[in-house]
């Protein structure tokens, strides 16, 4: 079965049928974003920024140091929760 069938079947069955249930639409999202993010990367060759770091001036460093500062942000959370998480039957009495 096809995902636009099980949309369709959804909408026979009276279920309700939301926006990103159907493909097409996820691909129009992803494009957009895809298209917005080359547009500001594009923008950082052109407009001038006031620097006060001297690898500010590398052209896409803040989506180098977004990426990488997300990244980090995962594998510290992943180690932390070894050092706070709790027993399987914490609250078991």
């Amino acid at each position: 079965m096809k995902k636009n069938d099980r949309a369709m079947s959804a909408e026979l069955e009276g279920e309700t049928v939301h926006v990103f249930d159907k493909p097409a639409n996820v691909r129009r999202v992803l494009a957009l974003l895809y298209a917005a993010c080359a547009l500001l990367l594009l923008a950082d060759f052109v407009l001038h920024r006031h620097i006060d770091h001297p690898l500010e001036s590398l052209p896409g460093f803040y989506a180098v140091y977004g990426f990488l500062g997300c990244v980090s942000l995962v594998l510290v959370a992943k180690e932390l929760r070894r050092l706070v998480k709790r027993p399987e039957n914490y609250y078991d009495g």
